[in-house]
């Protein structure tokens, strides 16, 4: 999965048996990508590189924290990697709550490789859209972080679509006033029109979890 503009995606791997463990290492690593493995979620969650896992392929029964626990935890975080769940031992109503919790797949051990394969590849290309529209939202929120509170309450005047006259009449202040204040919001958020300024706004509204 390696491409000449892009570093190998990494691969995190959470496995209490050792030898299920390396075999998915050993495989995973045939299509380019980088693995790093886990006897344990706490391991993972405290591993700093894991921050940058692109798939976690990841076991259900697991000491201390489950596989499921930890689908629990990551779903706080403003990115969660897809998840590809492997069990021997799992039962149908796990495997629906796991699915339904937002993981890419369920596979029963043992599975298919290509099967295991085709979902890292698939996962892979998830996460790097998935990244990137996180890279955005980052940008675009430090740019509203620039903003004063009295330029805030005029971007929010304008994403209602009020326009000037009912803006100023809205927040006390003057109509040319209220174009200075707008000017330096569509300075500091670098867009060039109103759409531009709604489509950014978007982004940071769906970053918050908001509908």
């Amino acid at each position: 999965m390696r491409t000449n503009d892009l570093p190998p995606s990494l691969v995190c791997v959470i496995d209490d048996d050792d030898v299920v463990r390396e075999s998915i290492k050993l495989l995973v690593e045939t299509i380019g990508a980088s693995v790093r493995d886990y006897d344990n979620c706490l391991d993972f969650l405290a591993d700093p590189a894991a921050a940058a896992c692109a798939c976690l392929i990841l076991d259900v029964r697991l000491p201390g924290i489950s596989g499921i626990k930890l689908q629990e935890r990551l779903a706080d975080r403003n990115y969660v990697p897809p998840i590809i769940f492997v069990s021997g031992h799992a039962d149908v109503p796990t495997a629906v709550h796991a699915m339904r919790s937002g993981a890419l797949d369920f596979l029963q051990k043992p599975f298919p490789e290509q099967q295991l394969l085709d979902r890292v590849s698939q996962a892979i290309e998830m996460s790097r859209g998935l990244l990137r529209d996180h890279a955005r939202r980052e940008v675009i929120s430090a740019r509203y972080g620039q903003l004063t509170v009295r330029e805030r309450d005029v971007l929010d005047a304008m994403v209602r679509g009020l326009a000037n006259k009912l803006i100023a009449d809205e927040l006390g202040i003057s109509v040319k006033t209220v174009e200075q204040h707008r000017g330096r919001v569509m300075e500091k958020m670098r867009v060039r029109s109103l759409a531009d300024l709604l489509h950014s706004m978007e982004w940071l509204r769906r970053g918050a979890g908001r509908p």
